[in-house]
């Protein structure tokens, strides 16, 4: 039978999912988890759940599903010595530097891919499967069909979602929220800048709402179909998510999954009404509906422009707000009071409410302990932080909580186990042999999308040209036999980072008959394009959207027969340094120019949407891009780093690249770019993107705030830098030091 795989974001979503009955449940710890802003576990919780959930005959699995830095590897490796000791029943993985480290180290623990990881395809799963993966959860961009054929084309577990919040964008492959302020979604920082408030420039003037912010996922009646297809796992969505909803979730889908088969209506039915107090936003099947070769009906479906970026069923704004003292164990305490206006329930004590700030700057959950009448007029209990106009939503109520039987024992003293200090060996990547490279000079590299566009950029002469590989430009290398200004030698051909079922037969056969044609030069962006370019006569450069934060998912690569590698966008200049040393830097094409897609939406997006360009509430610009092979929103001001270029050059990074992709080359433009470049100077109206500050972390932010307060003159409550993350705060990216009489190196790279 299919497993139920719940969340459990705290110990109480813990109860509910075993006391509803999942088979498994997934959880995160304090770090190397997409979810960083839920609760998550400590150590001891997380011991005592392994041991408690295993009496009882259950399954329990970790999110270890972010990328990870140079710098936090040696972390990780203790991180994972630590799981491997108290043997969790697999391990969620984003990065392939964590596949590598398993490999070599910890064999014995079992690894699931991540939805992160954008697999979509049986090439990538198989793939996957035969680096040691055991289990893959599914992008979630697929229809019913395309999961049977995977499921027809592989012997690795399969595991979807089918219930909980959904990203608009391809699977793993979001910007965004890095784009605005480093918070990565990648790194478990997502703010959900798909969420928000926007106003865009129609062709009728200023429209407002929420264009990106998508409808719940709700499979509950497809069940059964997916049962059928050999789904291995169910995956429910919510380890930021009260007890209640994972409690009301994980009994409507162990109901149909139960009972099912001997009346499949009436199941369906009786769940349904078990999800009616699932008060989050309205429901979408997504792709299940839909036939991946029209996705132009998928969108109105998944999209509603009217719908808050809120969750939940609107109880109306704050009106009235008091503060007051209240007294409870004897001390007492602050506690603000507020009254609601515009809505059609009062919240009771016990009720589950979220608040959101009117300017779309935060959110938060909130369980009503205070109640209040006076006059006539309820007030209840709020948090800090809120003030007069901002939205509440309801998200349970208290007559929807239920008591469950504790998971963990009372007394978790006996649990101890901790990271310990063990030191990472270091890892050494494969020299650079005679000659391996000379597919790959030194000089300028310049992306494009259209075969056009290759025309307007031969006059600067770079060294080579990248082309997107997409519906327009396989016509044009394919069918209209387009004669290009550059010869094949010349040309690498770029496949797009989602890969899905629906398209991969046809993309096979397309680069079987490219490859015949004498384009031997392939960027590699999904698993998936390893395995189909595998024992091909073809020169393979791993793309920016197959991560390589750390040389251990550099190691990984190498080992699938790729030697270079773009740097992700999302890259800092110190993680960069610090990943590629210097005899390795020649491996690698750093991108100085680039409008990199913040979404990348695998449907065309609605009619009514007929604008090209949209704002946040801070005036920030951004482009909406709508195409055959799909959407995408990209940044009014593009990232560069053309300036830098000297500074590369001197630290050992000799290939550069201008990356047109998606946007139409205009001559003027490039050669702005190109004088700048040549000149050194730094190009007006771009960004950084992250190359400066790198990731957000919030522990180095308060390392810093600890180092200010301690200079003289400074004050306990004196604020923040205005730099975000300032380098001063961040650590370095260098080897720990080696202890006498201990040989670290014994770790190279092409091995398991």
């Amino acid at each position: 039978m299919a497993e139920l795989l719940a969340p459990a974001g705290n110990v109480e979503a813990l109860d509910a999912a075993i006391g509803e009955g999942a088979d498994a449940v997934y959880m995160g710890l304090k770090s190397f988890n997409a979810r960083l802003r839920s609760s998550n576990f400590a150590w001891n919780q997380f011991e005592a759940a392994v041991q408690a959930v295993h009496r009882l005959g259950k399954k329990i699995f970790v999110t270890v599903n972010t990328v990870v830095e140079e710098r936090e590897t040696e972390r990780l490796y203790r991180f994972l010595a630590y799981l491997d000791s108290v043997k969790p029943d697999g391990l969620i993985v984003q990065d392939f530097g964590i596949v590598r480290m398993v490999q070599e180290f910890f064999p014995r623990l079992r690894l699931h891919a991540s939805t992160q990881m954008n697999i979509a395809s049986a090439r990538a799963v198989n793939l996957m499967s035969r680096e040691g993966i055991k289990r893959v959860v599914l992008a979630r961009e697929l229809g019913l069909e395309e999961i049977r054929s995977i499921r027809a084309g592989t012997s690795a577990e399969l595991e979807v979602f089918v219930h909980g919040a959904l990203c608009v964008s391809e699977s793993g492959l979001c910007l965004f929220s890095s784009y605005l302020g480093g918070k990565s979604a990648n790194r478990g920082m997502c703010t959900q800048a798909c969420r928000r408030f926007y106003t865009a420039e129609s062709a009728g003037g200023a429209v407002q709402g929420y264009y990106f912010s998508p409808c719940d996922l709700q499979l509950i009646d497809r069940i059964p179909d997916l049962i059928t297809a050999g789904v291995d796992s169910f995956k429910i969505e919510g380890r930021m998510k009260s007890a209640e909803y994972v409690g009301s979730v994980t009994a409507a889908y162990r109901y149909v999954i139960d009972h099912w088969q001997e009346d499949k209506k009436g199941a369906v039915a009786a769940a349904k009404r078990m999800l009616s107090t699932d008060f989050a936003r309205s429901k979408t099947r997504y792709w299940y509906d839909f036939n991946p070769e029209q996705p132009e009906t998928v969108a109105g479906a998944v999209l509603n422009p009217e719908q808050a970026g809120g969750t939940g069923i609107y109880l109306g704004v704050l009106d009235r707000i008091r503060t007051e003292k209240n007294s409870t164990g004897g001390e007492d305490h602050t506690v603000r009071m507020a009254t609601l206006s515009g809505g059609s329930y009062d919240p009771d004590e016990g009720d589950s409410i979220r608040l959101h700030r009117k300017d779309d700057t935060g959110r938060e959950s909130h369980k009503v302990h205070l109640v209040e009448e006076r006059d006539s007029v309820r007030w209840i209990d709020i948090p800090a932080g809120f003030s007069q106009g901002d939205p509440v939503y309801l998200l349970q109520t208290k007559s929807m909580s239920k008591r469950y039987r504790r998971v963990l024992p009372d007394n978790l003293s006996r649990f101890r186990r901790q990271p310990g200090a063990q030191q990472l060996p270091v890892l050494d990547l494969t020299p650079v042999a005679k000659d391996e490279l000379s597919f790959f000079p030194e000089g300028l590299y310049v992306q494009v999308s259209t075969t056009g566009d290759l025309f307007t950029v031969q006059s600067e002469s770079p060294v080579r040209v990248i082309l997107e590989l997409n519906r327009e430009t396989t016509a044009d290398l394919l069918e209209k036999k387009t004669v290009l200004p550059f010869s094949k030698k010349q040309v690498f051909l770029s496949l797009d980072p989602f890969c899905p079922a629906g398209s991969e037969v046809q993309l096979e056969q397309v680069i079987e008959q490219l490859v015949a044609d004498g384009f031997r030069c392939w960027v590699v962006n999904n698993p998936a394009h390893i395995g189909m370019l595998k024992n091909k006569p073809v020169s393979v450069i791993a793309g920016p959207y197959l991560y390589t934060f750390n040389r251990w998912a550099v190691s990984w690569l190498e080992n699938q027969n790729i030697g270079a590698f773009i740097m992700p966008y999302e890259n800092s200049r110190r993680n960069l340094e610090a990943t590629f040393e210097t005899p390795y830097r020649q491996r690698v094409l750093v991108p100085v120019f680039a409008y990199p897609a913040l979404f990348r939406m695998r449907f065309t997006l609605p009619e009514s949407y007929d604008f090209s360009m949209f704002s946040d509430k801070e005036g920030v610009v951004f482009k909406a891009l709508s195409t055959p092979d799909g959407s995408f929103v990209m940044p009014e001001d593009p990232f560069s780093i053309v300036d830098k270029v000297s500074f590369l050059k001197s630290a050992g990074f000799t290939r550069y690249l201008i990356d047109f992709s998606k946007t139409h080359v205009q001559k003027k433009h490039f050669r702005q770019i190109m004088t700048a470049l040549l000149r050194r100077q730094v190009l007006p109206g771009t960004t950084r993107f992250n190359w400066k500050d790198g990731f957000y972390a919030p522990e180095k932010m308060e390392e810093y705030r600890n180092a200010r307060d301690r200079e003289p003159g400074s004050s306990s409550g004196a604020p923040a830098a205005q730099s975000r993350r300032p380098d001063d705060a961040r650590t370095s990216g260098r080897k720990p030091a080696q202890p006498a009489g201990i040989r670290r190196h014994g770790v190279r790279g092409r091995g398991k």
